[in-house]
């Protein structure tokens, strides 16, 4: 349930202020791809748009070369993307026929994007600024905001998802103890601020396990905060792998996998394992024309990561199931994995 107080929140600590974290203003073109029933896309697209005065323009759906068309056309200046647009951005090769220099801001939320994809996008829309921002809808849902977005913007490291929005508090607990955590540790990231929601409706229990009798949202999200204050998401709680009690981040081996040319997507999920209890097995999509092996690719990933975080299987696939938020569907990629995938 979010309130109108809530959503009026959420948008003053976006754009409101002498030096707005996100700075639109009335003579941009903000691009609208994303589904508006997605609380990205209702609150930072349309919402924020609103209340500056800026001009939306809507795609109904996404297609790289249509996007890249509206993009020259319009005049686009605002580019609210998810990773899977960024992947696609980043992976075509006609992008580069069309003028993209009019796009002062991409920013990417509702899914981890790795270092490797912010770097790759940057290659190709040179003249913006790129950054991360990190939302849930239950936070109402902005939680933390990129400050190379702010009027007066900060350099910013790659990977990371900003700093906490104005006027809300963050803390990093142990998800075990609850206990808060010192800068760099990874652990629970909790908000708490007059922008999360009232609760989930008709369901006392669950809003009970979310919000504690300190107001604290615990957003089920695995993240640490270096000390420049930027946030810095591992991933979420309950998709880290357990290996053998080690946790293992599927996001982090995506955003490698993807790095590489020869892959022009993938997904990193969990597989029972009678010794281990979990190991990482990726699903992957092949670049046009690629022929790389299984074996190449878990080559590839163990000269950068230790033991346990290593690809024990590989799984080829057309496609990688994604929700329209561009989040990786990897309830469908278990149940693949526990009906027997052929490879």
């Amino acid at each position: 349930m979010l309130t109108h107080k809530g959503l009026v929140t959420s948008v003053a600590q976006q754009v409101d202020g002498e030096n707005p974290n996100l700075y639109f203003h009335k003579e941009d073109v903000i691009f609208c791809v994303l589904p508006l029933f997605h609380i990205y896309s209702l609150n930072s697209v349309l919402l924020c748009g609103l209340r500056v005065g800026a001009a939306i323009l809507i795609m109904q759906k996404f297609e790289i070369i249509s996007l890249a068309e509206l993009v020259q056309k319009h005049k686009v200046t605002i580019a609210p993307f998810v990773p899977p647009i960024v992947l696609a951005i980043a992976k075509s090769p006609d992008v580069g026929k069309y003028d993209f220099s009019s796009i002062r801001t991409v920013l990417s939320g509702a899914a981890p994007m790795g270092k490797e994809l912010e770097d790759a996008v940057r290659a190709k829309i040179p003249n913006a600024k790129l950054g991360q921002g990190y939302g849930m809808t239950e936070a109402g849902p902005v939680l933390a905001m990129c400050l190379a977005f702010a009027k007066e913007p900060f350099e910013i490291k790659s990977g990371a998802c900003g700093t906490v929005v104005r006027n809300a508090e963050m803390k990093i607990v142990d998800p075990d103890t609850g206990i808060s955590l010192p800068r760099n540790q990874s652990g629970e990231i909790c908000i708490r601020g007059a922008q999360i929601m009232k609760g989930y409706l008709n369901d006392p229990e669950a809003t009970e396990r979310t919000i504690d009798k300190e107001g604290w949202l615990h957003t089920g999200d695995i993240g640490y905060i270096d000390d420049d204050d930027e946030l810095f998401i591992v991933d979420r709680l309950k998709e880290l792998i357990k290996y053998k009690g080690f946790q293992v981040a599927p996001a982090e081996l995506e955003a490698m996998l993807i790095a590489h040319p020869n892959i022009s997507d993938s997904a990193v999920v969990p597989m029972k394992d009678e010794a281990a209890g979990e190991v990482p097995v990726a699903f992957i999509v092949r670049s046009n024309g690629s022929k790389i092996t299984e074996e190449e690719i878990k080559q590839y990933i163990s000269k950068q990561v230790v033991f346990y975080k290593r690809i024990n299987r590989v799984f080829f696939s057309d496609s990688i199931p994604k929700a329209p938020s561009g989040k990786i569907l990897r309830k469908d990629l278990r149940a693949k994995l526990a009906a027997g995938v052929p490879n």
